[in-house]
């Protein structure tokens, strides 16, 4: 199966930049996921792949073929829309044949052929007892399955899908993640998958982009994402609870802070800098600091995920004190959320941890986890 490629893509719509010079390359028979928020432009670009809407600026290339200015149908690509876009006057059977009968002339299909490929392909999903019903008669799940049955059918070279859990339970959502990974990874197919749903792209796609207004803000695997993601934006939307941001200023070592609370541990000859946060003062590495004073940054965004901030209960050089104000059980984890100063931050802990809202607490971070950002440019510092 052919890569996809789109080079410098703009689409507008009047004033409106839905796509802001997107370049991506997608690879043979990779899983691609477009994830942003409403609004971001992730289904504009599924369509302009597709052929629907066609670019202002840019090209855009399946293999090595320029389809650029090409009708969809002649591009090989099958898309799966949100709502399924079955017709609900025709059985599964029909619903799934209908991509091959309108071309089975230019296809070079016979009637046998077709039933034979809509049974082959259907029997593959675990639909051929439903054939002959309609889809008024389905479940939800049901749905889907013909939905991607008719993409497949004819075996394009790329295919498309447009939020297709979004209508599920949650429950009916969690099994066909896993279904559809194993279907694609099964048939090889280049795959373009567009969701807002983060748990969707990083149990699923191989490869995510993640764009916010139009413009792609990341390109990575779900572990260079979550771990290493480059702006302020990627690391606010990738994870769950979302990702702490705490205000701190970078400080040089001086005399008069040598002694203060934790510090004094550390040699100065060794530690020239500590990020001042609310209630504490922690070293930070000699390189990195002259690293940020030599780009004049005396501000940064710290960021630390709620997985990496523990409550502790006994006394450490690096902890910090705080009120409880909320705390969320969620089975075996409760997200708690505690006010340091003028910043809230949440900590994830375990469910059976004795947390009271309205309580004092202290946490703990793993320092050697937390991310610190330009809060003028949004961008990763170290």
């Amino acid at each position: 199966m052919p890569g996809v490629r789109l080079v410098d893509v703009v689409k507008k719509y009047g004033r409106i930049v839905a796509v802001d010079h997107v370049t991506l390359s997608i690879n043979d028979g990779e899983f691609f996921a477009l994830l942003g928020p409403s609004g971001c432009g992730k289904t504009t670009t599924l369509r302009l792949i597709a052929g629907l809407e066609y670019p202002d600026e840019g090209s855009i290339y399946i293999g090595d073929r320029d389809v650029t200015r090409l009708h969809p149908r002649n591009r090989d690509v099958a898309m799966v829309f949100q709502n399924y876009a079955l017709y609900p006057h025709m059985t599964v059977f029909e619903n799934i044949a209908f991509p091959l009968e309108v071309r089975r002339r230019e296809l070079g299909l016979t009637r046998d052929d077709i039933r034979r490929m809509v049974v082959e392909t259907a029997r593959f999903l675990g639909i051929d007892h439903l054939l002959d019903r309609r889809p008024g008669q389905l479940s939800g799940g049901q749905q889907q399955r013909v939905a991607l049955a008719r993409a497949l059918v004819r075996k394009p070279k790329v295919w498309l899908l447009d939020e297709p859990l979004s209508n599920l339970d949650a429950k009916l959502r969690l099994l066909m993640r896993a279904e559809l990974k194993r279907l694609q990874k099964t048939l090889g197919i280049t795959t373009v998958y567009v969701t807002h749903d983060q748990a969707e792209a990083m149990t699923m796609a191989d490869r995510i982009a993640v764009m916010d207004k139009g413009r792609v803000k990341q390109v990575g695997t779900p572990e260079d994402l979550y771990y290493r993601p480059a702006n302020m934006f990627v690391a606010g939307f990738i994870g769950t609870p979302p990702v702490n941001f705490i205000k701190s200023s970078l400080k040089k070592l001086s005399e008069e802070v040598k002694a203060e609370r934790g510090v004094g541990i550390v040699e100065a000859s060794k530690t020239r800098y500590v990020l001042e946060l609310p209630g504490l003062k922690v070293p930070v590495d000699p390189g990195i600091g002259s690293m940020l004073e030599s780009k004049g940054v005396s501000e940064v965004v710290l960021a630390v995920r709620p997985q990496q901030v523990g409550v502790v209960f006994g006394d450490g050089a690096w902890d910090v004190e705080g009120e409880v104000l909320v705390v969320e059980p969620t089975g075996t984890e409760s997200i708690v959320t505690v006010k340091l100063g003028d910043e809230v931050v949440r900590a994830v802990v375990p469910g059976d941890a004795r947390v009271q809202m309205g309580s004092t607490v202290r946490l703990r971070f793993e320092w050697s986890k937390t991310l610190l950002f330009d809060p003028r440019t949004e961008e990763l510092l170290a």
